[in-house]
């Protein structure tokens, strides 16, 4: 058992008991982890496509032939749960296609799904070695609701990067204190393992934001989940509890990294955050551009032909697009053109859809797209700041409106939610399931895409599966 001579911090003891002890037993949430799971797979199949991915994919310092424990689906990679969460983390977030959810802070919650699939495996390969029951898909689905939970409870009211931090210690922590539930433990390992995680080092925010916009913000969330196992892994051997990591006056990181400001958690943690989360249904962009981009679509038809007569873009958006999307001069990463709210509208405008393709190589240096980014403007709609600010709302609203060389217009084209919104969800399931089947497609065989869309398509099927045979399912 983890050392625990002392009671730890409210906050850190309240995750620990969450996640030893609370029963996931809302269907709706579990329906909503499945949507999750696939919809991440389905895009680390994505990622996979992508060079600059695929360098960073296998173990760092190879030891020879043989199995390491969890595979890392869409490859014929085998290796230790570690390696494998990296892996899986970093193809599943590379083109910034996964889900996410947002409060004062947003975060993309489905980044512990690289930690939590490879320990499940892992620890289901152990069982039946030993001649025991391998977890079921069904408790994988579990683990993800309470990661979600953890990660997205704390964010509601906690922004890290006011304080100059990235999200991604969220990731450490949730994927921490749930991996010791699967690895079988209790109330104090979860609570060693949340208390190292507020004491390890954290990473800035700097890498998100030009001029340092780059491509450790598409593995900064895997690197999170792996070192989440790494703690939960220690707290299985009797590493010790910090009583006051978070509150020990001067020293805590309360004091040190947020200014003297304790957590805010503003409801109890259950199984709510699941089912709030938003999907990137249709492009991969920043959460905030989802419905500029789709504005910029529906839009597309009308300027097509008039591009080189397009004279000025306006796009409304709410105050946290102005501060963190609307980024000037040079784009000199895909990284910075994510982030660009200018660009994305000027893409989508241009061609009618936004894809991966689109932030790199020829296609990111269109000069009719820069010609086009370079004529936009964003400006702040109050109403649309103060409906993202509304817990119960959660919009990201956006409008466009395009004037051409004549003094003519379009017309001003407004979303108030985006496709992936919970608000749109019956809308979206059908295209985030033809998302997957794309996925699919794009990584296995002819053959095998019938057998994989069958069993891992539909929860009631999914669930029962072993997290072993699952992911066997999905390897090459």
């Amino acid at each position: 058992m983890a050392a625990a001579t002392h009671p730890v911090d409210a906050v850190t003891r309240d995750i620990a008991e969450y996640a030893a002890n609370y029963r996931v037993d809302d269907e709706a949430a579990l329906d909503a982890a499945h949507l999750c799971l696939i919809d991440t797979l389905g895009c680390a199949f994505e990622g996979l496509g992508n060079a600059a991915c695929r360098k960073l994919l296998g173990p760092l310092f190879p030891l020879g032939e043989g199995a390491r424990g969890a595979r890392v689906p869409g490859t014929a990679l085998d290796v230790d749960p570690m390696t494998a969460a990296f892996n899986i983390g970093c193809a599943s977030r590379w083109l910034d296609f996964s889900d996410t959810y947002f409060g004062a802070q947003g975060s993309h919650p489905s980044d512990n799904i690289g930690g939590l699939l490879a320990i499940s495996e892992y620890v289901s390969r152990r069982r039946r070695a030993a001649g025991g029951e391998p977890l079921r898909a069904r408790e994988l689905l579990e683990a993800l609701v309470k990661a979600y939970e953890i990660q997205g409870v704390l964010s509601i009211e906690n922004s890290l990067y006011d304080a100059g931090l990235d999200h991604v210690l969220l990731v450490k922590l949730a994927t921490a204190a749930v991996a010791t539930k699967l690895l079988g433990g209790g109330v104090a390992e979860a609570a060693a393992a949340v208390s190292n995680a507020w004491l390890d080092g954290h990473a800035l925010s700097t890498y998100r934001r030009s001029p340092n916009a780059g491509t450790r913000k598409s593995w900064a969330g895997a690197e999170a989940t792996a070192k989440g196992l790494f703690l939960a892994a220690l707290a299985m051997r009797g590493e010790m509890a910090y009583p006051t990591a978070l509150t020990a006056p001067g020293r805590g990181l309360y004091d040190v990294l947020f200014r003297g400001r304790p957590f805010a958690v503003p409801r109890a943690y259950g199984a709510s955050i699941v089912k709030e989360i938003q999907f990137k249904v249709q492009v991969p962009t920043v959460f905030n551009s989802q419905t500029a981009a789709e504005c910029a679509m529906h839009l597309h038809p009308q300027v097509r032909g008039r591009l080189d007569r397009i004279r000025r873009i306006v796009i409304s958006a709410h105050e946290t697009t102005l501060r963190l999307n609307a980024t000037t001069g040079p784009l000199t990463t895909p990284a910075d053109r994510d982030h660009c709210v200018q660009f994305i509208v000027a893409a989508a405008l241009a061609r009618g859809s936004l894809g991966a393709e689109d932030y790199e190589g020829a296609r990111a240096a269109d000069p009719v797209v820069e010609r086009l980014r370079q004529r936009t403007e964003v400006v702040e709609e109050r109403r649309y700041t103060d409906a993202y600010r509304d817990p119960a709302k959660r919009a990201s609203a956006n409008a466009v409106q395009v004037w051409f060389d004549d003094g003519s217009c379009t017309p001003r084209v407004e979303l108030e939610y985006p496709l992936g919104h919970p608000g749109r969800r019956q809308e979206a399931v059908p295209l985030l399931m033809r998302k997957f089947a794309g996925n699919v497609a794009r990584v296995f065989p002819r053959e095998r895409r019938g057998r994989i869309l069958d069993r891992v398509s539909r929860r009631s099927v999914m669930e029962r599966l072993p997290v072993d045979e699952l992911t066997a399912l999905l390897a090459l």
